[in-house]
């Protein structure tokens, strides 16, 4: 089933969420510091990304970050 990538950003928790398809009850994993895999509770599957102190964190750095998933994009159809 094809998923809309929707994300927010909260300023004041410096919280950047991007989620696969709508928000949905899940469970984190920590992946990296301070970035977090949101996990379907009984399948796994992946519905989102979370990562904490996003703009301290990629403001200060410029990093780069790689998270370990493999995706499959395509720009949908209006």
């Amino acid at each position: 089933m094809e998923k809309a990538l929707n994300f927010g950003y909260d300023k004041e928790g410096d919280i950047l969420d991007i989620s696969l398809g709508r928000p949905k009850k899940a469970i984190s994993e920590e992946v990296s510091e301070d970035i977090f895999i949101r996990l379907e509770p009984k399948t796994k599957k992946i519905l989102g990304f979370m990562i904490l102190n996003f703009e301290k964190k990629f403001d200060r750095t410029h990093k780069i970050e790689t998270l370990p998933i493999i995706g499959d994009f395509r720009l949908a159809k209006v």
